[in-house]
């Protein structure tokens, strides 16, 4: 999927914003699930199941017209990441089903921070402080999220931080494959091995579906299927230093579906928050940048 192409980071922008949107659209269509407003509430492992059935559908038909060459396959390493990012998956779904869309994208945020965690004792990398400047920035932003003083720490905080953890484990698992690897054998047997973990899972909380719920979980589906489309073509056109920041615009798509549907607005705890988390994301990302250019 990823091809040798002329640079040209106008392009590679505006296909991450495109990404974006869509990942944002699939956080708002998990959310019209979780809280009723299609029809019964669904369960977030269900939503997850549909997300990996219509994702591999999609991706399934873009592989029978592209013919990508397929090399060995490290089942193991597929495994695990795909039962990483089906967790997580799931985990995003239920936190956008209690807390406020800018919320739970922002702290979706922090899944690179805790990447670059792992990536000391499972990968053996050195970091430096200004890394660890950029991950305690961000954890002072999801800290400000939980809103300490109010008592209680929102159900939503802790899944979306989960799901952020897991995530960044799925990082882990993704680098190992990268190296191994095309973009779209990997995308296919992932999302191959996460419907087959999500069929199993979802046996348990299975209900059947309505119209609109069938649209939304094809709609949630398609969506990824874009967004992972849209951000892996940004990052043949441009350095991935230049690209990732504009994914940022994710936090800003959420909170407009969020008001525009739900009519939530971001208050100032929110945007702080936000705003502490994206400072920290966007200083990892300019490091990360430097780093390749330093090594090339």
């Amino acid at each position: 999927m990823i091809e040798k192409r002329q640079q040209n980071p106008v392009l590679a922008a505006l296909l991450t914003l495109a990404a974006s949107a869509f990942a944002a659209g699939t956080t708002l269509l998990a959310k019209a699930l979780g809280t009723g407003v299609l029809g019964p509430q669904m369960h977030a492992m269900q939503i997850s199941h549909g997300r990996f059935l219509f994702a591999l559908l999609g991706i399934g038909l873009a592989t029978a017209v592209l013919r990508p060459k397929f090399t060995q396959t490290h089942l193991k390493l597929h495994i695990a990441r795909s039962a990483l990012g089906w967790g997580g998956v799931s985990l995003m779904f239920a936190a956008a089903a209690f807390i406020p869309l800018s919320d739970a994208t922002a702290i979706s945020f922090l899944n690179p921070v805790f990447g670059m965690m792992l990536a000391i004792p499972l990968l053996g990398e050195k970091v430096g402080p200004v890394r660890w400047s950029a991950a305690g920035i961000a954890l002072i932003g999801a800290l400000v999220l939980t809103r300490p003083g109010t008592g209680m720490i929102e159900l939503g905080v802790i899944l979306a931080l989960g799901s952020a953890v897991l995530l960044g484990s799925e990082l882990i698992a993704i680098k190992l494959l990268s190296g191994r690897e095309g973009p779209m054998q990997i995308l296919l047997i992932n999302n191959m091995i996460g419907l087959l973990i999500a069929s199993c899972a979802v046996v348990f909380v299975w209900q059947p579906p309505n119209l609109h719920q069938w649209m939304a979980l094809a709609g949630i589906g398609f969506l990824m299927a874009g967004t992972q489309a849209c951000f892996v073509n940004a990052l043949a056109r441009a350095d991935a230093s230049f690209v990732a920041p504009f994914f940022y615009a994710a936090l800003v798509f959420a909170a407009i579906y969020d008001g525009a549907i739900f009519g939530v607005i971001p208050d100032a705890v929110s945007i702080l928050g936000a705003g502490i988390i994206l400072a920290g994301a966007g200083l990892l990302a300019w490091r990360e940048g430097r780093s390749r250019k330093a090594r090339m």
